[in-house]
């Protein structure tokens, strides 16, 4: 049975997402940014919360924990880091398996923007949950790891089949683009930008993506055949990324 997932936007720039297993009717939230917005989208939707999966620590992903627990009960499944700043009731790590109903939820080690950030990939129904990690045409920024780490975990989420969907967790596209415009002049990157302003020109999301639409026009995992727009011509895949990311932290149109 596939799920059905429901994408709302909370504070200033978070998405919050509610997935439910079509075959027993269990559903879970990704992350708990707004527990007021979270609640009430649950009660307009009629779903019974059985679990949140926390991607990293950081307050806008983590600091409804509580809140939502109280309110329904469910169970909060996270990496160990989770505790930073909430109760766990369950800690997952690389491999780990996440049950909802029917629906199994993969936990892949995605570090780089925190150092035990996860996302949670459903192979069967082609969605990954990817949290700070992977944006449309962007990445996280390296608040906690190395640029090794992070581009590890990019590198690890493009390799996901071409036709998973991606549920990123902000709504930082614009600016993104804005960003991979200035590095790369191609009219494949130009005619998605396009796509994107326009988009938000009429107030509609630009999440979720694709891993092959990710592939083709996000600067940060083209960072290799980048290399030159930023000044390294070493050749190596990881100084292009940390020189990337690093131009991008500066980058003011």
């Amino acid at each position: 049975m596939p799920i059905a997932v429901r994408q709302f936007p909370c504070l200033a720039d978070n998405y919050g997402f509610l997935v439910r297993d079509e075959a027993s009717g269990l559903a879970a939230c990704i992350d708990t940014p707004d527990a007021d917005a979270i609640l009430r989208d649950l009660d307009e939707a009629g779903w019974r919360l059985a679990l949140f999966m926390n991607t990293h620590w950081h307050p806008d992903h983590a600091g409804g924990n509580a809140a939502v627990q109280a309110a329904t009960g469910a169970t909060i499944v996270g990496p160990a880091e989770v505790r930073k700043i909430s109760a766990l009731d369950r800690e997952v790590v690389d491999g780990d398996v996440v049950r909802l109903g029917d629906t199994q939820f993969q936990v892949l080690e995605t570090g780089g923007h925190t150092l035990g950030h996860v996302s949670y990939y459903d192979a069967e129904d082609h969605a990954a949950f990817v949290g700070d990690t992977l944006f449309v045409m962007g990445c996280g920024r390296l608040f906690e790891g190395p640029a090794a780490q992070m581009w590890a975990s990019l590198s690890r989420l493009a390799a996901l089949p071409g036709d998973t969907n991606v549920y990123c967790a902000h709504e930082y596209t614009e600016a993104n683009a804005h960003f991979a415009l200035s590095v790369d002049a191609s009219p494949q990157l130009q005619a998605r930008a396009d796509q994107v302003f326009e988009l938000r020109r009429q107030g509609l999301p630009t999440v979720p993506t694709t891993i092959a639409q990710e592939r083709r026009t996000n600067p940060f995992l083209k960072a290799p055949a980048l290399a030159g727009a930023v000044g390294v011509l070493s050749g190596d895949a990881i100084e292009a990324f940390a020189a990337l990311r690093a131009s991008k932290d500066s980058f003011k149109r």
